[in-house]
């Protein structure tokens, strides 16, 4: 059981609860998310099996897909509906205009502060530990890209938008900075990641139809193989010999009619159809193993 199950997050749980709760359905130990979505998040985490844990690399920075809702009239301090307010709560009836114009300026890349209660980390820690114990927080600015921020619908002090971002970039701050710039605060009500790189909803499985596979014996109906994955990168089946050598760590040789000329990556594929490892290109047609699974 090695490659990638697409969980569609329920609301109310962490990642890592995900996570424990996948090992304790299929059994298997070795079991990884790729890409933390905060408790009240629902929506695509993917979730690495087996020795496809061994390509997280892969996946951490892949471009998200959000569709949101948020509430404009009051900020939190974690910048969701999870936190405290920060001040009384002021009438707003949203302007659709005024907030095209707002989400206008949101496109393209740009530095953005993390939010306090986050998983950055602050000399090794969580900022959201540091944060609990109410220890100043003082995150640097990343740089993230926003390829789409589309208004959705407005209803009173509400705004549904659609959001295509770089890995790192936080919708909460987002929202927190639009509520500051209108004077009124805001904060994330509802989130949902409908894509995560190429995972996407429609892969996506509950938990509990996870379980029931699981009971069934029909868990890989669900698992997409590790050798499926990662498709932008040529596959080169090996035969015994040349996949010995590669376990061995040893550059391997590749066809210049079946992988294209350039191409940064290939997939070494076995004799029995597994994905062995991924190569990275060294000469031309010549690939050295940087992950062996």
């Amino acid at each position: 059981m090695d490659g990638i199950l697409v969980v569609d997050k329920p609301e109310g749980i962490t990642s890592h609860d995900v996570v424990h709760r996948l090992r304790r359905l299929t059994g298997i130990q070795k079991i990884g998310h790729l890409g933390t979505l905060d408790p009240i998040a629902t929506g695509v985490l993917p979730a690495a099996l087996g020795r496809a844990t061994r390509l997280a690399q892969f996946f951490l920075h892949r471009d998200k897909t959000y569709e949101a809702v948020i509430r404009f009239g009051f900020a939190t301090d974690t910048y969701d509906r999870d936190g405290e307010p920060l001040g009384e709560e002021q009438p707003v009836t949203l302007d659709p205009t005024q907030l095209e114009e707002l989400l206008s300026a949101y496109r393209g890349e740009f530095e953005q502060v993390p939010p306090p209660v986050s998983a950055k980390k602050v000399h090794g820690v969580a900022a959201y530990k540091l944060a609990r114990q109410h220890r100043p927080v003082e995150l640097a600015p990343i740089k993230v890209r926003v390829d789409e921020f589309v208004l959705l619908g407005v209803d009173g002090c509400r705004a549904r938008v659609r959001v295509r971002c770089s890995a790192g970039a936080y919708l909460r701050a987002l929202a927190h900075e639009m509520g500051q710039k209108l004077g009124v605060g805001a904060h994330v009500e509802n989130l949902r990641r409908t894509a995560a790189g190429e995972f996407t909803l429609e892969m996506a499985r509950t938990l509990d139809q996870i379980r029931d596979l699981a009971e069934q014996n029909r868990l890989a109906e669900a698992l997409i193989p590790a050798a499926q994955l990662l498709p932008e990168a040529p596959a080169e089946h090996v035969d015994p010999v040349t996949a010995a050598q590669i376990l061995h760590g040893r550059d391997f040789r590749v066809s210049p009619f079946r992988v294209r000329q350039g191409a940064r990556l290939v997939k070494a594929i076995d004799a029995q159809g597994r994905l062995l490892a991924i190569g990275e290109v060294r000469l031309p047609h010549l690939y050295h193993p940087i992950v062996v699974l």
